[in-house]
Formats: C-alpha cells, structure tokens, sequence
C-alpha cells in the first residue's frame, strides 16, 4: 500500500475530496485529515471544545475526540482537536490523529513530521505539508491499494490539490527557509492574510506569486514555426545498379599455313662449281609454317551513366491554430464586500438557531447568505415582492452554485430580506 497526500487552502473543499474518496470505495479507515485551526472556526466539528497539547499527549490519553458533525457525518474514523509545536490548534481525523496522539509526539522533529513519515511520506516533502498546514492549509491523505492510486491521485487533482513543490519555491521567495517545530504558530490575522493569499488565484502550475505576494498570471501566446528537413522516405529518386554481363562477338582474321611441296624436275645442264659444291651427304630440312589466331580481350570504356539532381521548390501553406492567454480583468466592488461583512454575523446566527440539525455546514449555507445580499443590493429587484423574481434568483442560483436550490432558497430569502430593508431605507 501506497499514501497518496493533497494540500488545500480551503477546508470544504478537501471536505469534498474526502467525501468522493468514500464515494469511490476508499476504506474511511485509511483516510486522514489535518486541518490549522488557529481561528477556532472548526471547534464546532468536536462535541468537547477542549483542546489539548500533543506535547502533553501519550499513547491513548488526552485527544478530544468527538462525533463528526456537517457534511463528514461518519466519513472518517474519529475526530480530534489538539495543539501541535509548530503549527498550533488543530483538527485531526483518522490514522493520522492516533499517529499525532501517539508515543513520541512533541519530540524534536516535531509531532507532524513524525506522523507524516510514519504514514509513508517522505521527510523531505512532510517538511513541505506540515509548512502548509501551518500557513493555514488542510491536508487530505489516504493509504491505498496500488489499483487504487491512480483513482486517488484523480481525486484530489480533480479538487485543485496544491503543487507543493511550486508553492514551497513561493514561500522561499518570501524569505521561508524550512519548517521549524519550534517556530511560533501564526496568529488569526497571519493566517487570514495568509489564506486571502491564495484565496483568487487559479492553483494552475502556470500561476505564481511574486516576491510581493502578488498573484503573476502568465499571458502565453503560442507561435507557429515551420521549418525543413530532408525527407528521404517519401521523396522520390534512382537507384543505380551495375553488374557484368557476357554478350556473344564475331570477329574475322586471315590466317597462313605453309604446305612443303616437292617435286622432280628432269634437267640436261652442264655441272657447275656450285652444283659441285652440292656433290656431299647432307641434309635439308624445310619446316611448314602456319598462323593461328591469338584471342585478347581490353576493357575500354565506352559510355558513362552521369546522375544528377534537379531542385524544384515548392511552396507549401502550413494551416492551424495556436493558443494564447487571454486574461480578463473584473473588478471586485470591493464597497459592498466591506458592506456584507456588517451582516456575516447576523447570518451566521440565523443558521444556528435555524438549522441546528442540518446536514449543510455553515460555511456550505454562507454562499447563499451572499447570494441573497446580493439579490437585495440589485436595482432590478428593489422595491419587489419575493414571489415576483423568485424563479430569476432559482436560475441565477443554480448557474454558478452546486448546491440544490430547495435546500438553500430559505437561506437566500432570509439575505434577501435581511438586507433590502436597510437598503430601501437608503433608497
């Protein structure tokens, strides 16, 4: 078995990430989440509010664990609340809260890390998650099957799981040197600062952060380059061969032959001297000649095969498309985001005392707090009765929300209403 490990800057949505894996058959039993809670905000997942020192934590004692409420209802083994060195409260679940709670923990590596390598992570990237946690992140793990990994790996990309590697080259940027057990947790307000961070910008590779802290967003056009290459496969050409052949010739010649003929002739003459000379034994040889033909063969060369190449250019249109960028600007009425935060207690009231037993977390409710505040703040919609413009708000709703519309449609009525009246008064 294998651990697969993502990061998130938002809490519901590793929330999500846990659900699906549950959805797809992960055992809940090998899944954990570690989420900073600094602010407090997840007190409210434990039936005990009290939170303990891992420092102060031995194996099976000490750890808050309660009942899951909200969306993670029975999704994960147990549920814990608890101080780590380093990183402060936090809310843990699953294998990875009895690793926290176990011996050791509060030790020189720090609780964490300690718990991180014990789960199969490596030390060097359990430096980078347990920075990230606390910087504000939740960290979602699940130790699986090797058929299941890639199935886990989709999962938590399909959520936006945060490039760890890219977001520790950020924090270098920023002057971050390593995580440091013994460094003194973030405050609420660093790590609201920090969380608005990363709040809008796209967890994309291609988006980066500047030394600043400023979201970078790259404009990329592509660029068509054509080019040459000598394609010797499908061109055309010759192929020249040579080999020796035998081809029949005549030629003519004349030829001599010697015959020795002999023959008597009857003579009456005087003798001379020479014939005297003659007058002895003696013999005469006379030899036949005769010529035969001598045969002699020369190569000469009688012809040559010239080869050469002829280059005609031809002008080709290269047809298709290219990518680029193109970055939209929207400006963010940032008068009414000040606005809205006069209501988010109101609202967040409400949803206490309206849906106590609700399967929803508030912070699931939240956007349709806003969407109603919206709706009230819209000049189509001032000065009308709910039942008027209920189906626009049910389309406008459903367009950017996953939500269902008859669960939450209570919740942006009472926005709606909360706000319209003071906004009638202004009017």
């Amino acid at each position: 078995m294998k651990t697969v490990i993502g990061l998130y800057d938002d809490f519901n949505t590793a929330q999500k990430v846990v659900q699906e894996m549950v959805a797809n058959g992960f055992d809940r039993n090998n899944i954990s989440l570690v989420a900073n809670n600094a602010t407090g905000e997840y007190d409210k997942y434990v039936q005990s509010g009290e939170v303990v020192d891992s420092e102060d934590v031995s194996v099976g004692e000490g750890a808050t664990v309660g009942a899951i409420e909200g969306g993670l209802i029975g999704l994960l083994a147990g549920l814990g609340a608890m101080a780590i060195p380093g990183i402060g409260p936090v809310l843990a679940a699953g294998p990875l809260l009895g690793a926290l709670t176990g011996a050791g923990v509060g030790a020189i590596t720090g609780g964490i890390l300690a718990g991180l390598v014990d789960l199969g992570v490596p030390e060097d990237d359990a430096h980078f998650y347990a920075e990230g946690i606390r910087r504000g992140g939740t960290l979602v793990t699940v130790h699986a099957d090797d058929n299941q990994i890639e199935n886990a790996v989709a999962i938590m990309n399909r959520y936006g799981a945060i490039d760890i590697d890219q977001r520790a080259d950020t924090w270098r940027e920023r002057g971050w040197t390593g995580y440091n057990a013994n460094a003194k947790p973030l405050q609420e307000t660093e790590l609201r600062q920090e969380r608005e961070t990363y709040r809008n910008v796209d967890r994309d590779t291609s988006r980066t952060m500047d030394k600043e802290g400023r979201a970078v967003v790259p404009e990329i056009q592509e660029e068509l380059k054509v080019s040459k290459r000598v394609n010797q496969a499908s061109g055309g050409g010759v192929r020249v061969h040579t080999h020796v052949t035998e081809v029949p010739v005549e030629e003519q010649i004349r030829l001599r032959k010697e015959h020795v003929q002999v023959e008597h002739r009857d003579v009456n003459r005087p003798v001379t001297n020479e014939d005297m000379a003659n007058l002895r034994d003696g013999t005469i040889e006379v030899t036949e000649m005769s010529e035969e033909a001598v045969i002699s063969k020369e190569a000469r060369v009688t012809g040559e095969v010239v080869i050469n190449k002829e280059v005609v250019e031809d002008v080709q249109t290269i047809r298709d498309t290219v990518r680029r960028t193109e970055v939209e600007v929207d400006q963010i009425n940032t008068d009414m985001d000040r606005d809205y935060s006069n209501y988010s207690t109101r609202f967040r009231n409400h949803y206490t005392t309206t849906y106590p037993s609700s399967r929803y977390s508030y912070e699931q409710y939240e956007p349709a707090y806003r969407y109603g505040y919206t709706l009230a703040n819209d000049t189509r919609y001032r000065g009308r009765d709910w039942n008027t413009f209920e189906a626009d708000a049910r389309t406008g709703w459903e367009s950017d929300n996953d939500g269902p519309w008859d669960d939450f449609k209570d919740a942006v009525r009472h926005g709606w209403n909360e706000v319209r009246q003071e906004v009638d008064k202004r009017f």
